[in-house]
């Protein structure tokens, strides 16, 4: 078993959030720091479904994508090790049964990011199903008051600003131990 911290911690650390807040490059560095494996839980759906996140929601809709989404997560937190980091899509986490099922078996992270820094962050890129042929902005803050308050629930919430991955990550990291000091003192 890992030790973190001195958190015995033997169950994923999940990145949930917002797209553009960051999940997948601070998920992606934390594990390279930790020395554990990374899974992009959206790579997955599409190696599964043999197609784009894009093209699964064209073709099948976005109930469908939710399904698929909840099955291929359920795998990758049964997978093993039990010890890695895993990034969600941002509506993952929205999902009652797969933030129960997070809630359960891992240890989650809300990389929250104010409006400014997700249009920012997601102008420009045709990765992001809702936000095409859309008003990014308004797309967003809608998102942004219908999620923020589900998003609370994670374990832990980190405030993300443009700043370096660096900095990101070492708020990541701080606030995993300052959990883990809560935790052995229970």
């Amino acid at each position: 078993m890992n030790k973190i911290f001195d958190l015995k911690l033997n169950k994923p650390i999940v990145m949930v959030g917002l797209m553009g807040a960051g999940k997948t490059s601070v998920g992606r560095a934390l594990a390279r720091k930790f020395g554990i494996p990374f899974v992009d839980s959206d790579k997955e759906i599409e190696s599964a479904a043999g197609c784009s996140v894009v093209d699964i929601f064209s073709l099948y809709g976005e109930e469908e994508f939710r399904r698929v989404e909840q099955r291929v997560i359920a795998r990758i937190l049964n997978t093993p090790p039990a010890l890695k980091v895993i990034s969600t899509g941002e509506g993952a986490f929205i999902t009652f049964a797969v933030r129960e099922m997070l809630q359960k078996h891992a240890l989650t992270i809300w990389l929250k990011a104010d409006l400014e820094l997700l249009v920012k962050r997601t102008n420009f890129r045709n990765t992001r199903p809702q936000l095409l042929h859309a008003d990014s902005r308004k797309i967003l803050a809608q998102l942004i008051d219908e999620r923020y308050d589900i998003y609370a629930t994670a374990d832990i919430t980190v405030e993300t600003k443009d700043e370096s991955l660096r900095n990101t990550l070492s708020k990541v990291i701080n606030a995993i131990k300052n959990y883990s000091d809560r935790e052995k003192n229970k």
